[in-house]
């Protein structure tokens, strides 16, 4: 019997789950080829989304008629080039019309570049992380992988906020509360290997609710991490060990060799979120499928939901 899972059946569930709620705002920056394009107004007839397009009007006009994509309807915000449509697109969402920051045909360091201003940009008082969503077919849980993006090497104050922004988005898409292990090479202690006492501090700051909504283990090798079998002959006892939701790799090195380890050889689809500025922000590849980049928008628009309840909630109390 196969253990293999059906793929796509995760991010299935989480688009299905973003139809339920309204469509967010979503200001997309310089959609300027077809992939890009062809993904905001595909999200935006699925009605999870309300695109605003930001970036040189004839180039998105002559890419959506090349490809017969209908953008009439949807507001087109002129700019001359992608660093103003990157500008543009952060302003949009400081004045409050956007509720969700998507990367179209641009740069990624082009448009961080942006977000990370310090004087005009969307900086909270969280670091800002990335999170890979995937759906792994050999493994029964949708997977966080994080940071694989941003942030190279995290010291343990930027790691727990790491954590923290990916546990936020486990619990605001709906998953439920989740198991977190903090990989390293080895499951024990050591001070040759400095990520282990990162590992150990971090599941303390958990026990002292520094950080908050999850059940924390580490440190973790990978194989005990999301293999019960592993884990059982290591002599772990914990309700994370063999059944992670969340692994947290010590550095952009090892988790970006993670992420691509599980996309190529275990055929595994990607999604992927920035988090910790002020809106969620979709990083997606040309090399993305239709459905990732789906995904990728379903997770920004259940987080931006989540995040709009709570800010009534606020404002009621």
């Amino acid at each position: 019997m196969s253990n293999e899972h059906p793929i796509g059946a995760k991010y299935d569930r989480l688009i299905a789950r973003a139809k339920e709620v309204p469509p967010a705002k979503t200001v997309v920056v310089h959609p300027c080829d077809e992939t890009s394009l062809r993904g905001a107004v595909e999200a935006a007839e699925l009605g999870i989304i309300i695109p605003t397009l930001v970036g040189p009007r004839a180039k998105i006009e002559s890419v959506a008629r090349e490809h017969r994509l209908a953008i009439g309807k949807y507001e087109l915000v002129d700019t001359p080039h992608s660093h103003a449509a990157a500008a543009k697109g952060v302003e949009l969402v400081r004045e409050g019309k956007g509720e969700m920051l998507m990367k179209g045909s641009l740069h990624t360091d082009e448009l961080m570049r942006e977000v990370t201003s310090s004087s005009t940009g969307l900086r909270t008082e969280r670091r800002i992380s990335h999170v890979f969503i995937m759906d792994v077919p050999t493994y029964p849980e949708t997977l966080f992988v994080t940071d694989a993006a941003i942030n190279i090497f995290p010291d343990l104050e930027v790691k727990r906020d790491i954590i923290q922004n990916a546990i936020d988005l486990w619990v605001q898409v709906g998953l439920g509360h989740p198991r977190v292990a903090i990989l390293s090479a080895v499951e024990t202690v050591t001070s040759k290997i400095p990520s282990t006492i990162d590992a150990a501090a971090l599941c303390k700051m958990a026990d002292r609710k520094r950080i908050t909504d999850g059940m924390l283990e580490g440190p973790l090798a990978f194989d005990n991490a999301i293999d019960p079998e592993a884990a059982r002959i290591k002599g772990i006892q914990s309700p994370v060990a063999g059944r992670a939701q969340i692994l947290v790799v010590p550095d952009l090195e090892a988790g970006n060799m993670l992420a691509k380890n599980l996309i190529f050889m275990a055929k595994a689809d990607s999604a992927g979120l920035v988090l910790g500025a002020r809106v969620p922000i979709v990083l997606t590849s040309r090399a993305d499928s239709v459905r990732s980049r789906m995904a990728s928008c379903a997770a920004a628009v259940l987080y931006a939901a989540a995040r709009r309840g709570d800010a009534k909630k606020a404002a009621a109390a």
